[in-house]
């Protein structure tokens, strides 16, 4: 029998080892703000002085980095808005929404095995990389401002999934609020650009080589013993056809079944014991195929209806190659087009994996790729965007202790400078961190909201 607290019994032991290893260090004296490690609240730091230089030979380009950061923190302070009207357009959602409808609360940590929308492998993969890139970019940039970097490595707590760049605290402390900026929003910017980067690649790898076996429908699942089993119908098979006959007066309805409505409406004008033809692409014969039903059965939730006994995938085929080429060219507009592309881990499209690959057929240059091999790295691709672009709004929240809360401070201070120019330095970040505590218990207070109060109306 399989334990059903295994997954709690493994995280229990991982948590008791991670404590002890960090005993030992202290214990031993390894452990301390100028020693190799040091924690980092809950995380160890594994610190080391290597790979500086090469911080300051990337970091030497100034002028460069300063154009580059200013538009960091532009795009930064557009993502703020952009992530806060989110949250508050949750907030009033989840005034017309059930328990039942309400999120929970893993569904709100974008964290891999936490998360149960985001896939371990791929989601630490892409996670770690997002996490590096983001602190080599804080790094790069705080050199180029002229403030000192003591050390990088990797940040540990119970599974390695990120680094740190730890800068000169009197140094920010010291810089302008333009320089000390442009660090705080170097982050926020390398994700955004990696976001972009992978998409491309995404987009160009899924057009130049992915090519949909038919037009028309894409078979999810498929119940035993209905007539979609009986004429050996199966997850992977596309239905491009469904011709019906009425059994009470014999009229007789055809449907191209190119759209998800299409062939939904075929079948809600069906009755139980109407003929059926159905033609689709069959995966494991790898062409069309065209059978008759000769009686539909009882639709358990409506019994006037005709069953199949098939589930369909969301998006076609077709459908689901448009949005990761490019969802602003979606038949349902842009808006649509990029949601769905976001929302493709809540529909349990992605990752690409599966019955789903049968899908496609590979095409172009990598037409002799093994497939499955090819659907790895394309879903790697959609997740490094995927999470860079989360790991970017979410650093862009106005939150201590994230870069957003560093930007939100500054500019709280820049505003008061200019209402109040005969304030001292002191007294504009007084203001400034008074105002990002009051943003930061906003944050907190929308986050919390959106899961209690579905559970309290």
């Amino acid at each position: 029998m399989t334990d059903p607290y295994l997954g709690y019994e493994i995280a229990l032991v991982a948590v008791v080892l991670y404590a002890l290893v960090v005993y030992l260090l202290y214990r031993t004296g390894r452990l301390g703000p100028d020693r190799a490690f040091s924690l980092l609240g809950p995380a160890l730091m594994i610190k080391t002085k290597r790979g500086l230089a090469l911080l300051d030979r990337w970091g030497r380009f100034r002028r460069f980095w300063s154009v580059v950061s200013d538009f960091g923190i532009l795009l930064a302070a557009i993502a703020m808005v952009v992530i806060m009207a989110l949250l508050v357009f949750g907030a009033v959602v989840s005034f017309h929404i059930s328990a039942a409808q309400a999120p929970t609360p893993t569904e709100a940590i974008g964290l891999p095995g936490i998360n149960p929308f985001i896939p371990i492998g791929y989601g630490i993969l892409a996670l770690v990389v997002g996490i590096v890139l983001h602190e080599l970019s804080h790094g790069v940039v705080a050199r180029s401002q002229k403030i000192g970097v003591k050390s990088i490595g990797i940040l540990w707590c119970v599974l390695p999934i990120g680094a740190f760049v730890e800068q000169d605290e009197a140094d920010m402390l010291a810089a302008s609020r333009r320089r000390r900026d442009r660090v705080a929003a170097a982050g926020v910017l390398a994700n955004f650009a990696l976001t972009v980067l992978f998409f491309v690649l995404l987009s160009g790898l899924v057009a130049s080589s992915v090519a949909p076996n038919a037009n028309g429908v894409g078979v999810a699942f498929v119940q035993s013993d209905t007539p979609a089993a009986n004429v050996t119908l199966a997850p992977g098979d596309i239905i491009t056809y469904i011709n019906v006959t009425s059994e009470v007066n014999g009229t007789v309805a055809s449907t191209h079944t190119t759209t998800v409505s299409s062939f939904q409406n075929a079948l809600a004008n069906s009755r139980p014991n109407d003929s059926a033809t159905v033609t689709y692409f069959s995966a494991s014969l790898g062409h069309t195929v065209s059978v008759t039903i000769a009686h539909l059965a009882t639709n358990p939730n409506n019994r006037s209806r005709g069953f199949l006994g098939v589930a369909v995938l969301s998006l076609t085929p077709n459908e689901l190659k448009q949005v990761l080429v490019w969802p602003a060219g979606s038949d349902q507009g842009p808006v649509v087009g990029t949601v769905y592309w976001l929302i493709l881990p809540l529909g349990g499209i992605e990752p690409v994996s599966g019955y789903a690959t049968n899908f496609y057929h590979l095409t172009g240059p990598l037409a002799g790729v093994d497939v499955n091999s090819f659907w790895v790295g394309a879903n790697i691709l959609y997740w490094l965007a995927w999470m860079n672009l989360l790991l970017g709004l979410s650093n862009a929240l106005p939150l201590v202790p994230l870069d957003g809360g560093l930007l939100f401070r500054d500019f709280a201070a820049s505003i008061a400078a200019r209402i109040h120019r005969g304030w001292t330095d002191a007294k504009l970040d007084q203001v400034g961190g008074r105002a990002v505590t009051v943003s930061s218990l906003l944050v907190l207070l929308l986050l919390v909201w959106q899961f209690v109060v579905p559970r309290l109306l």
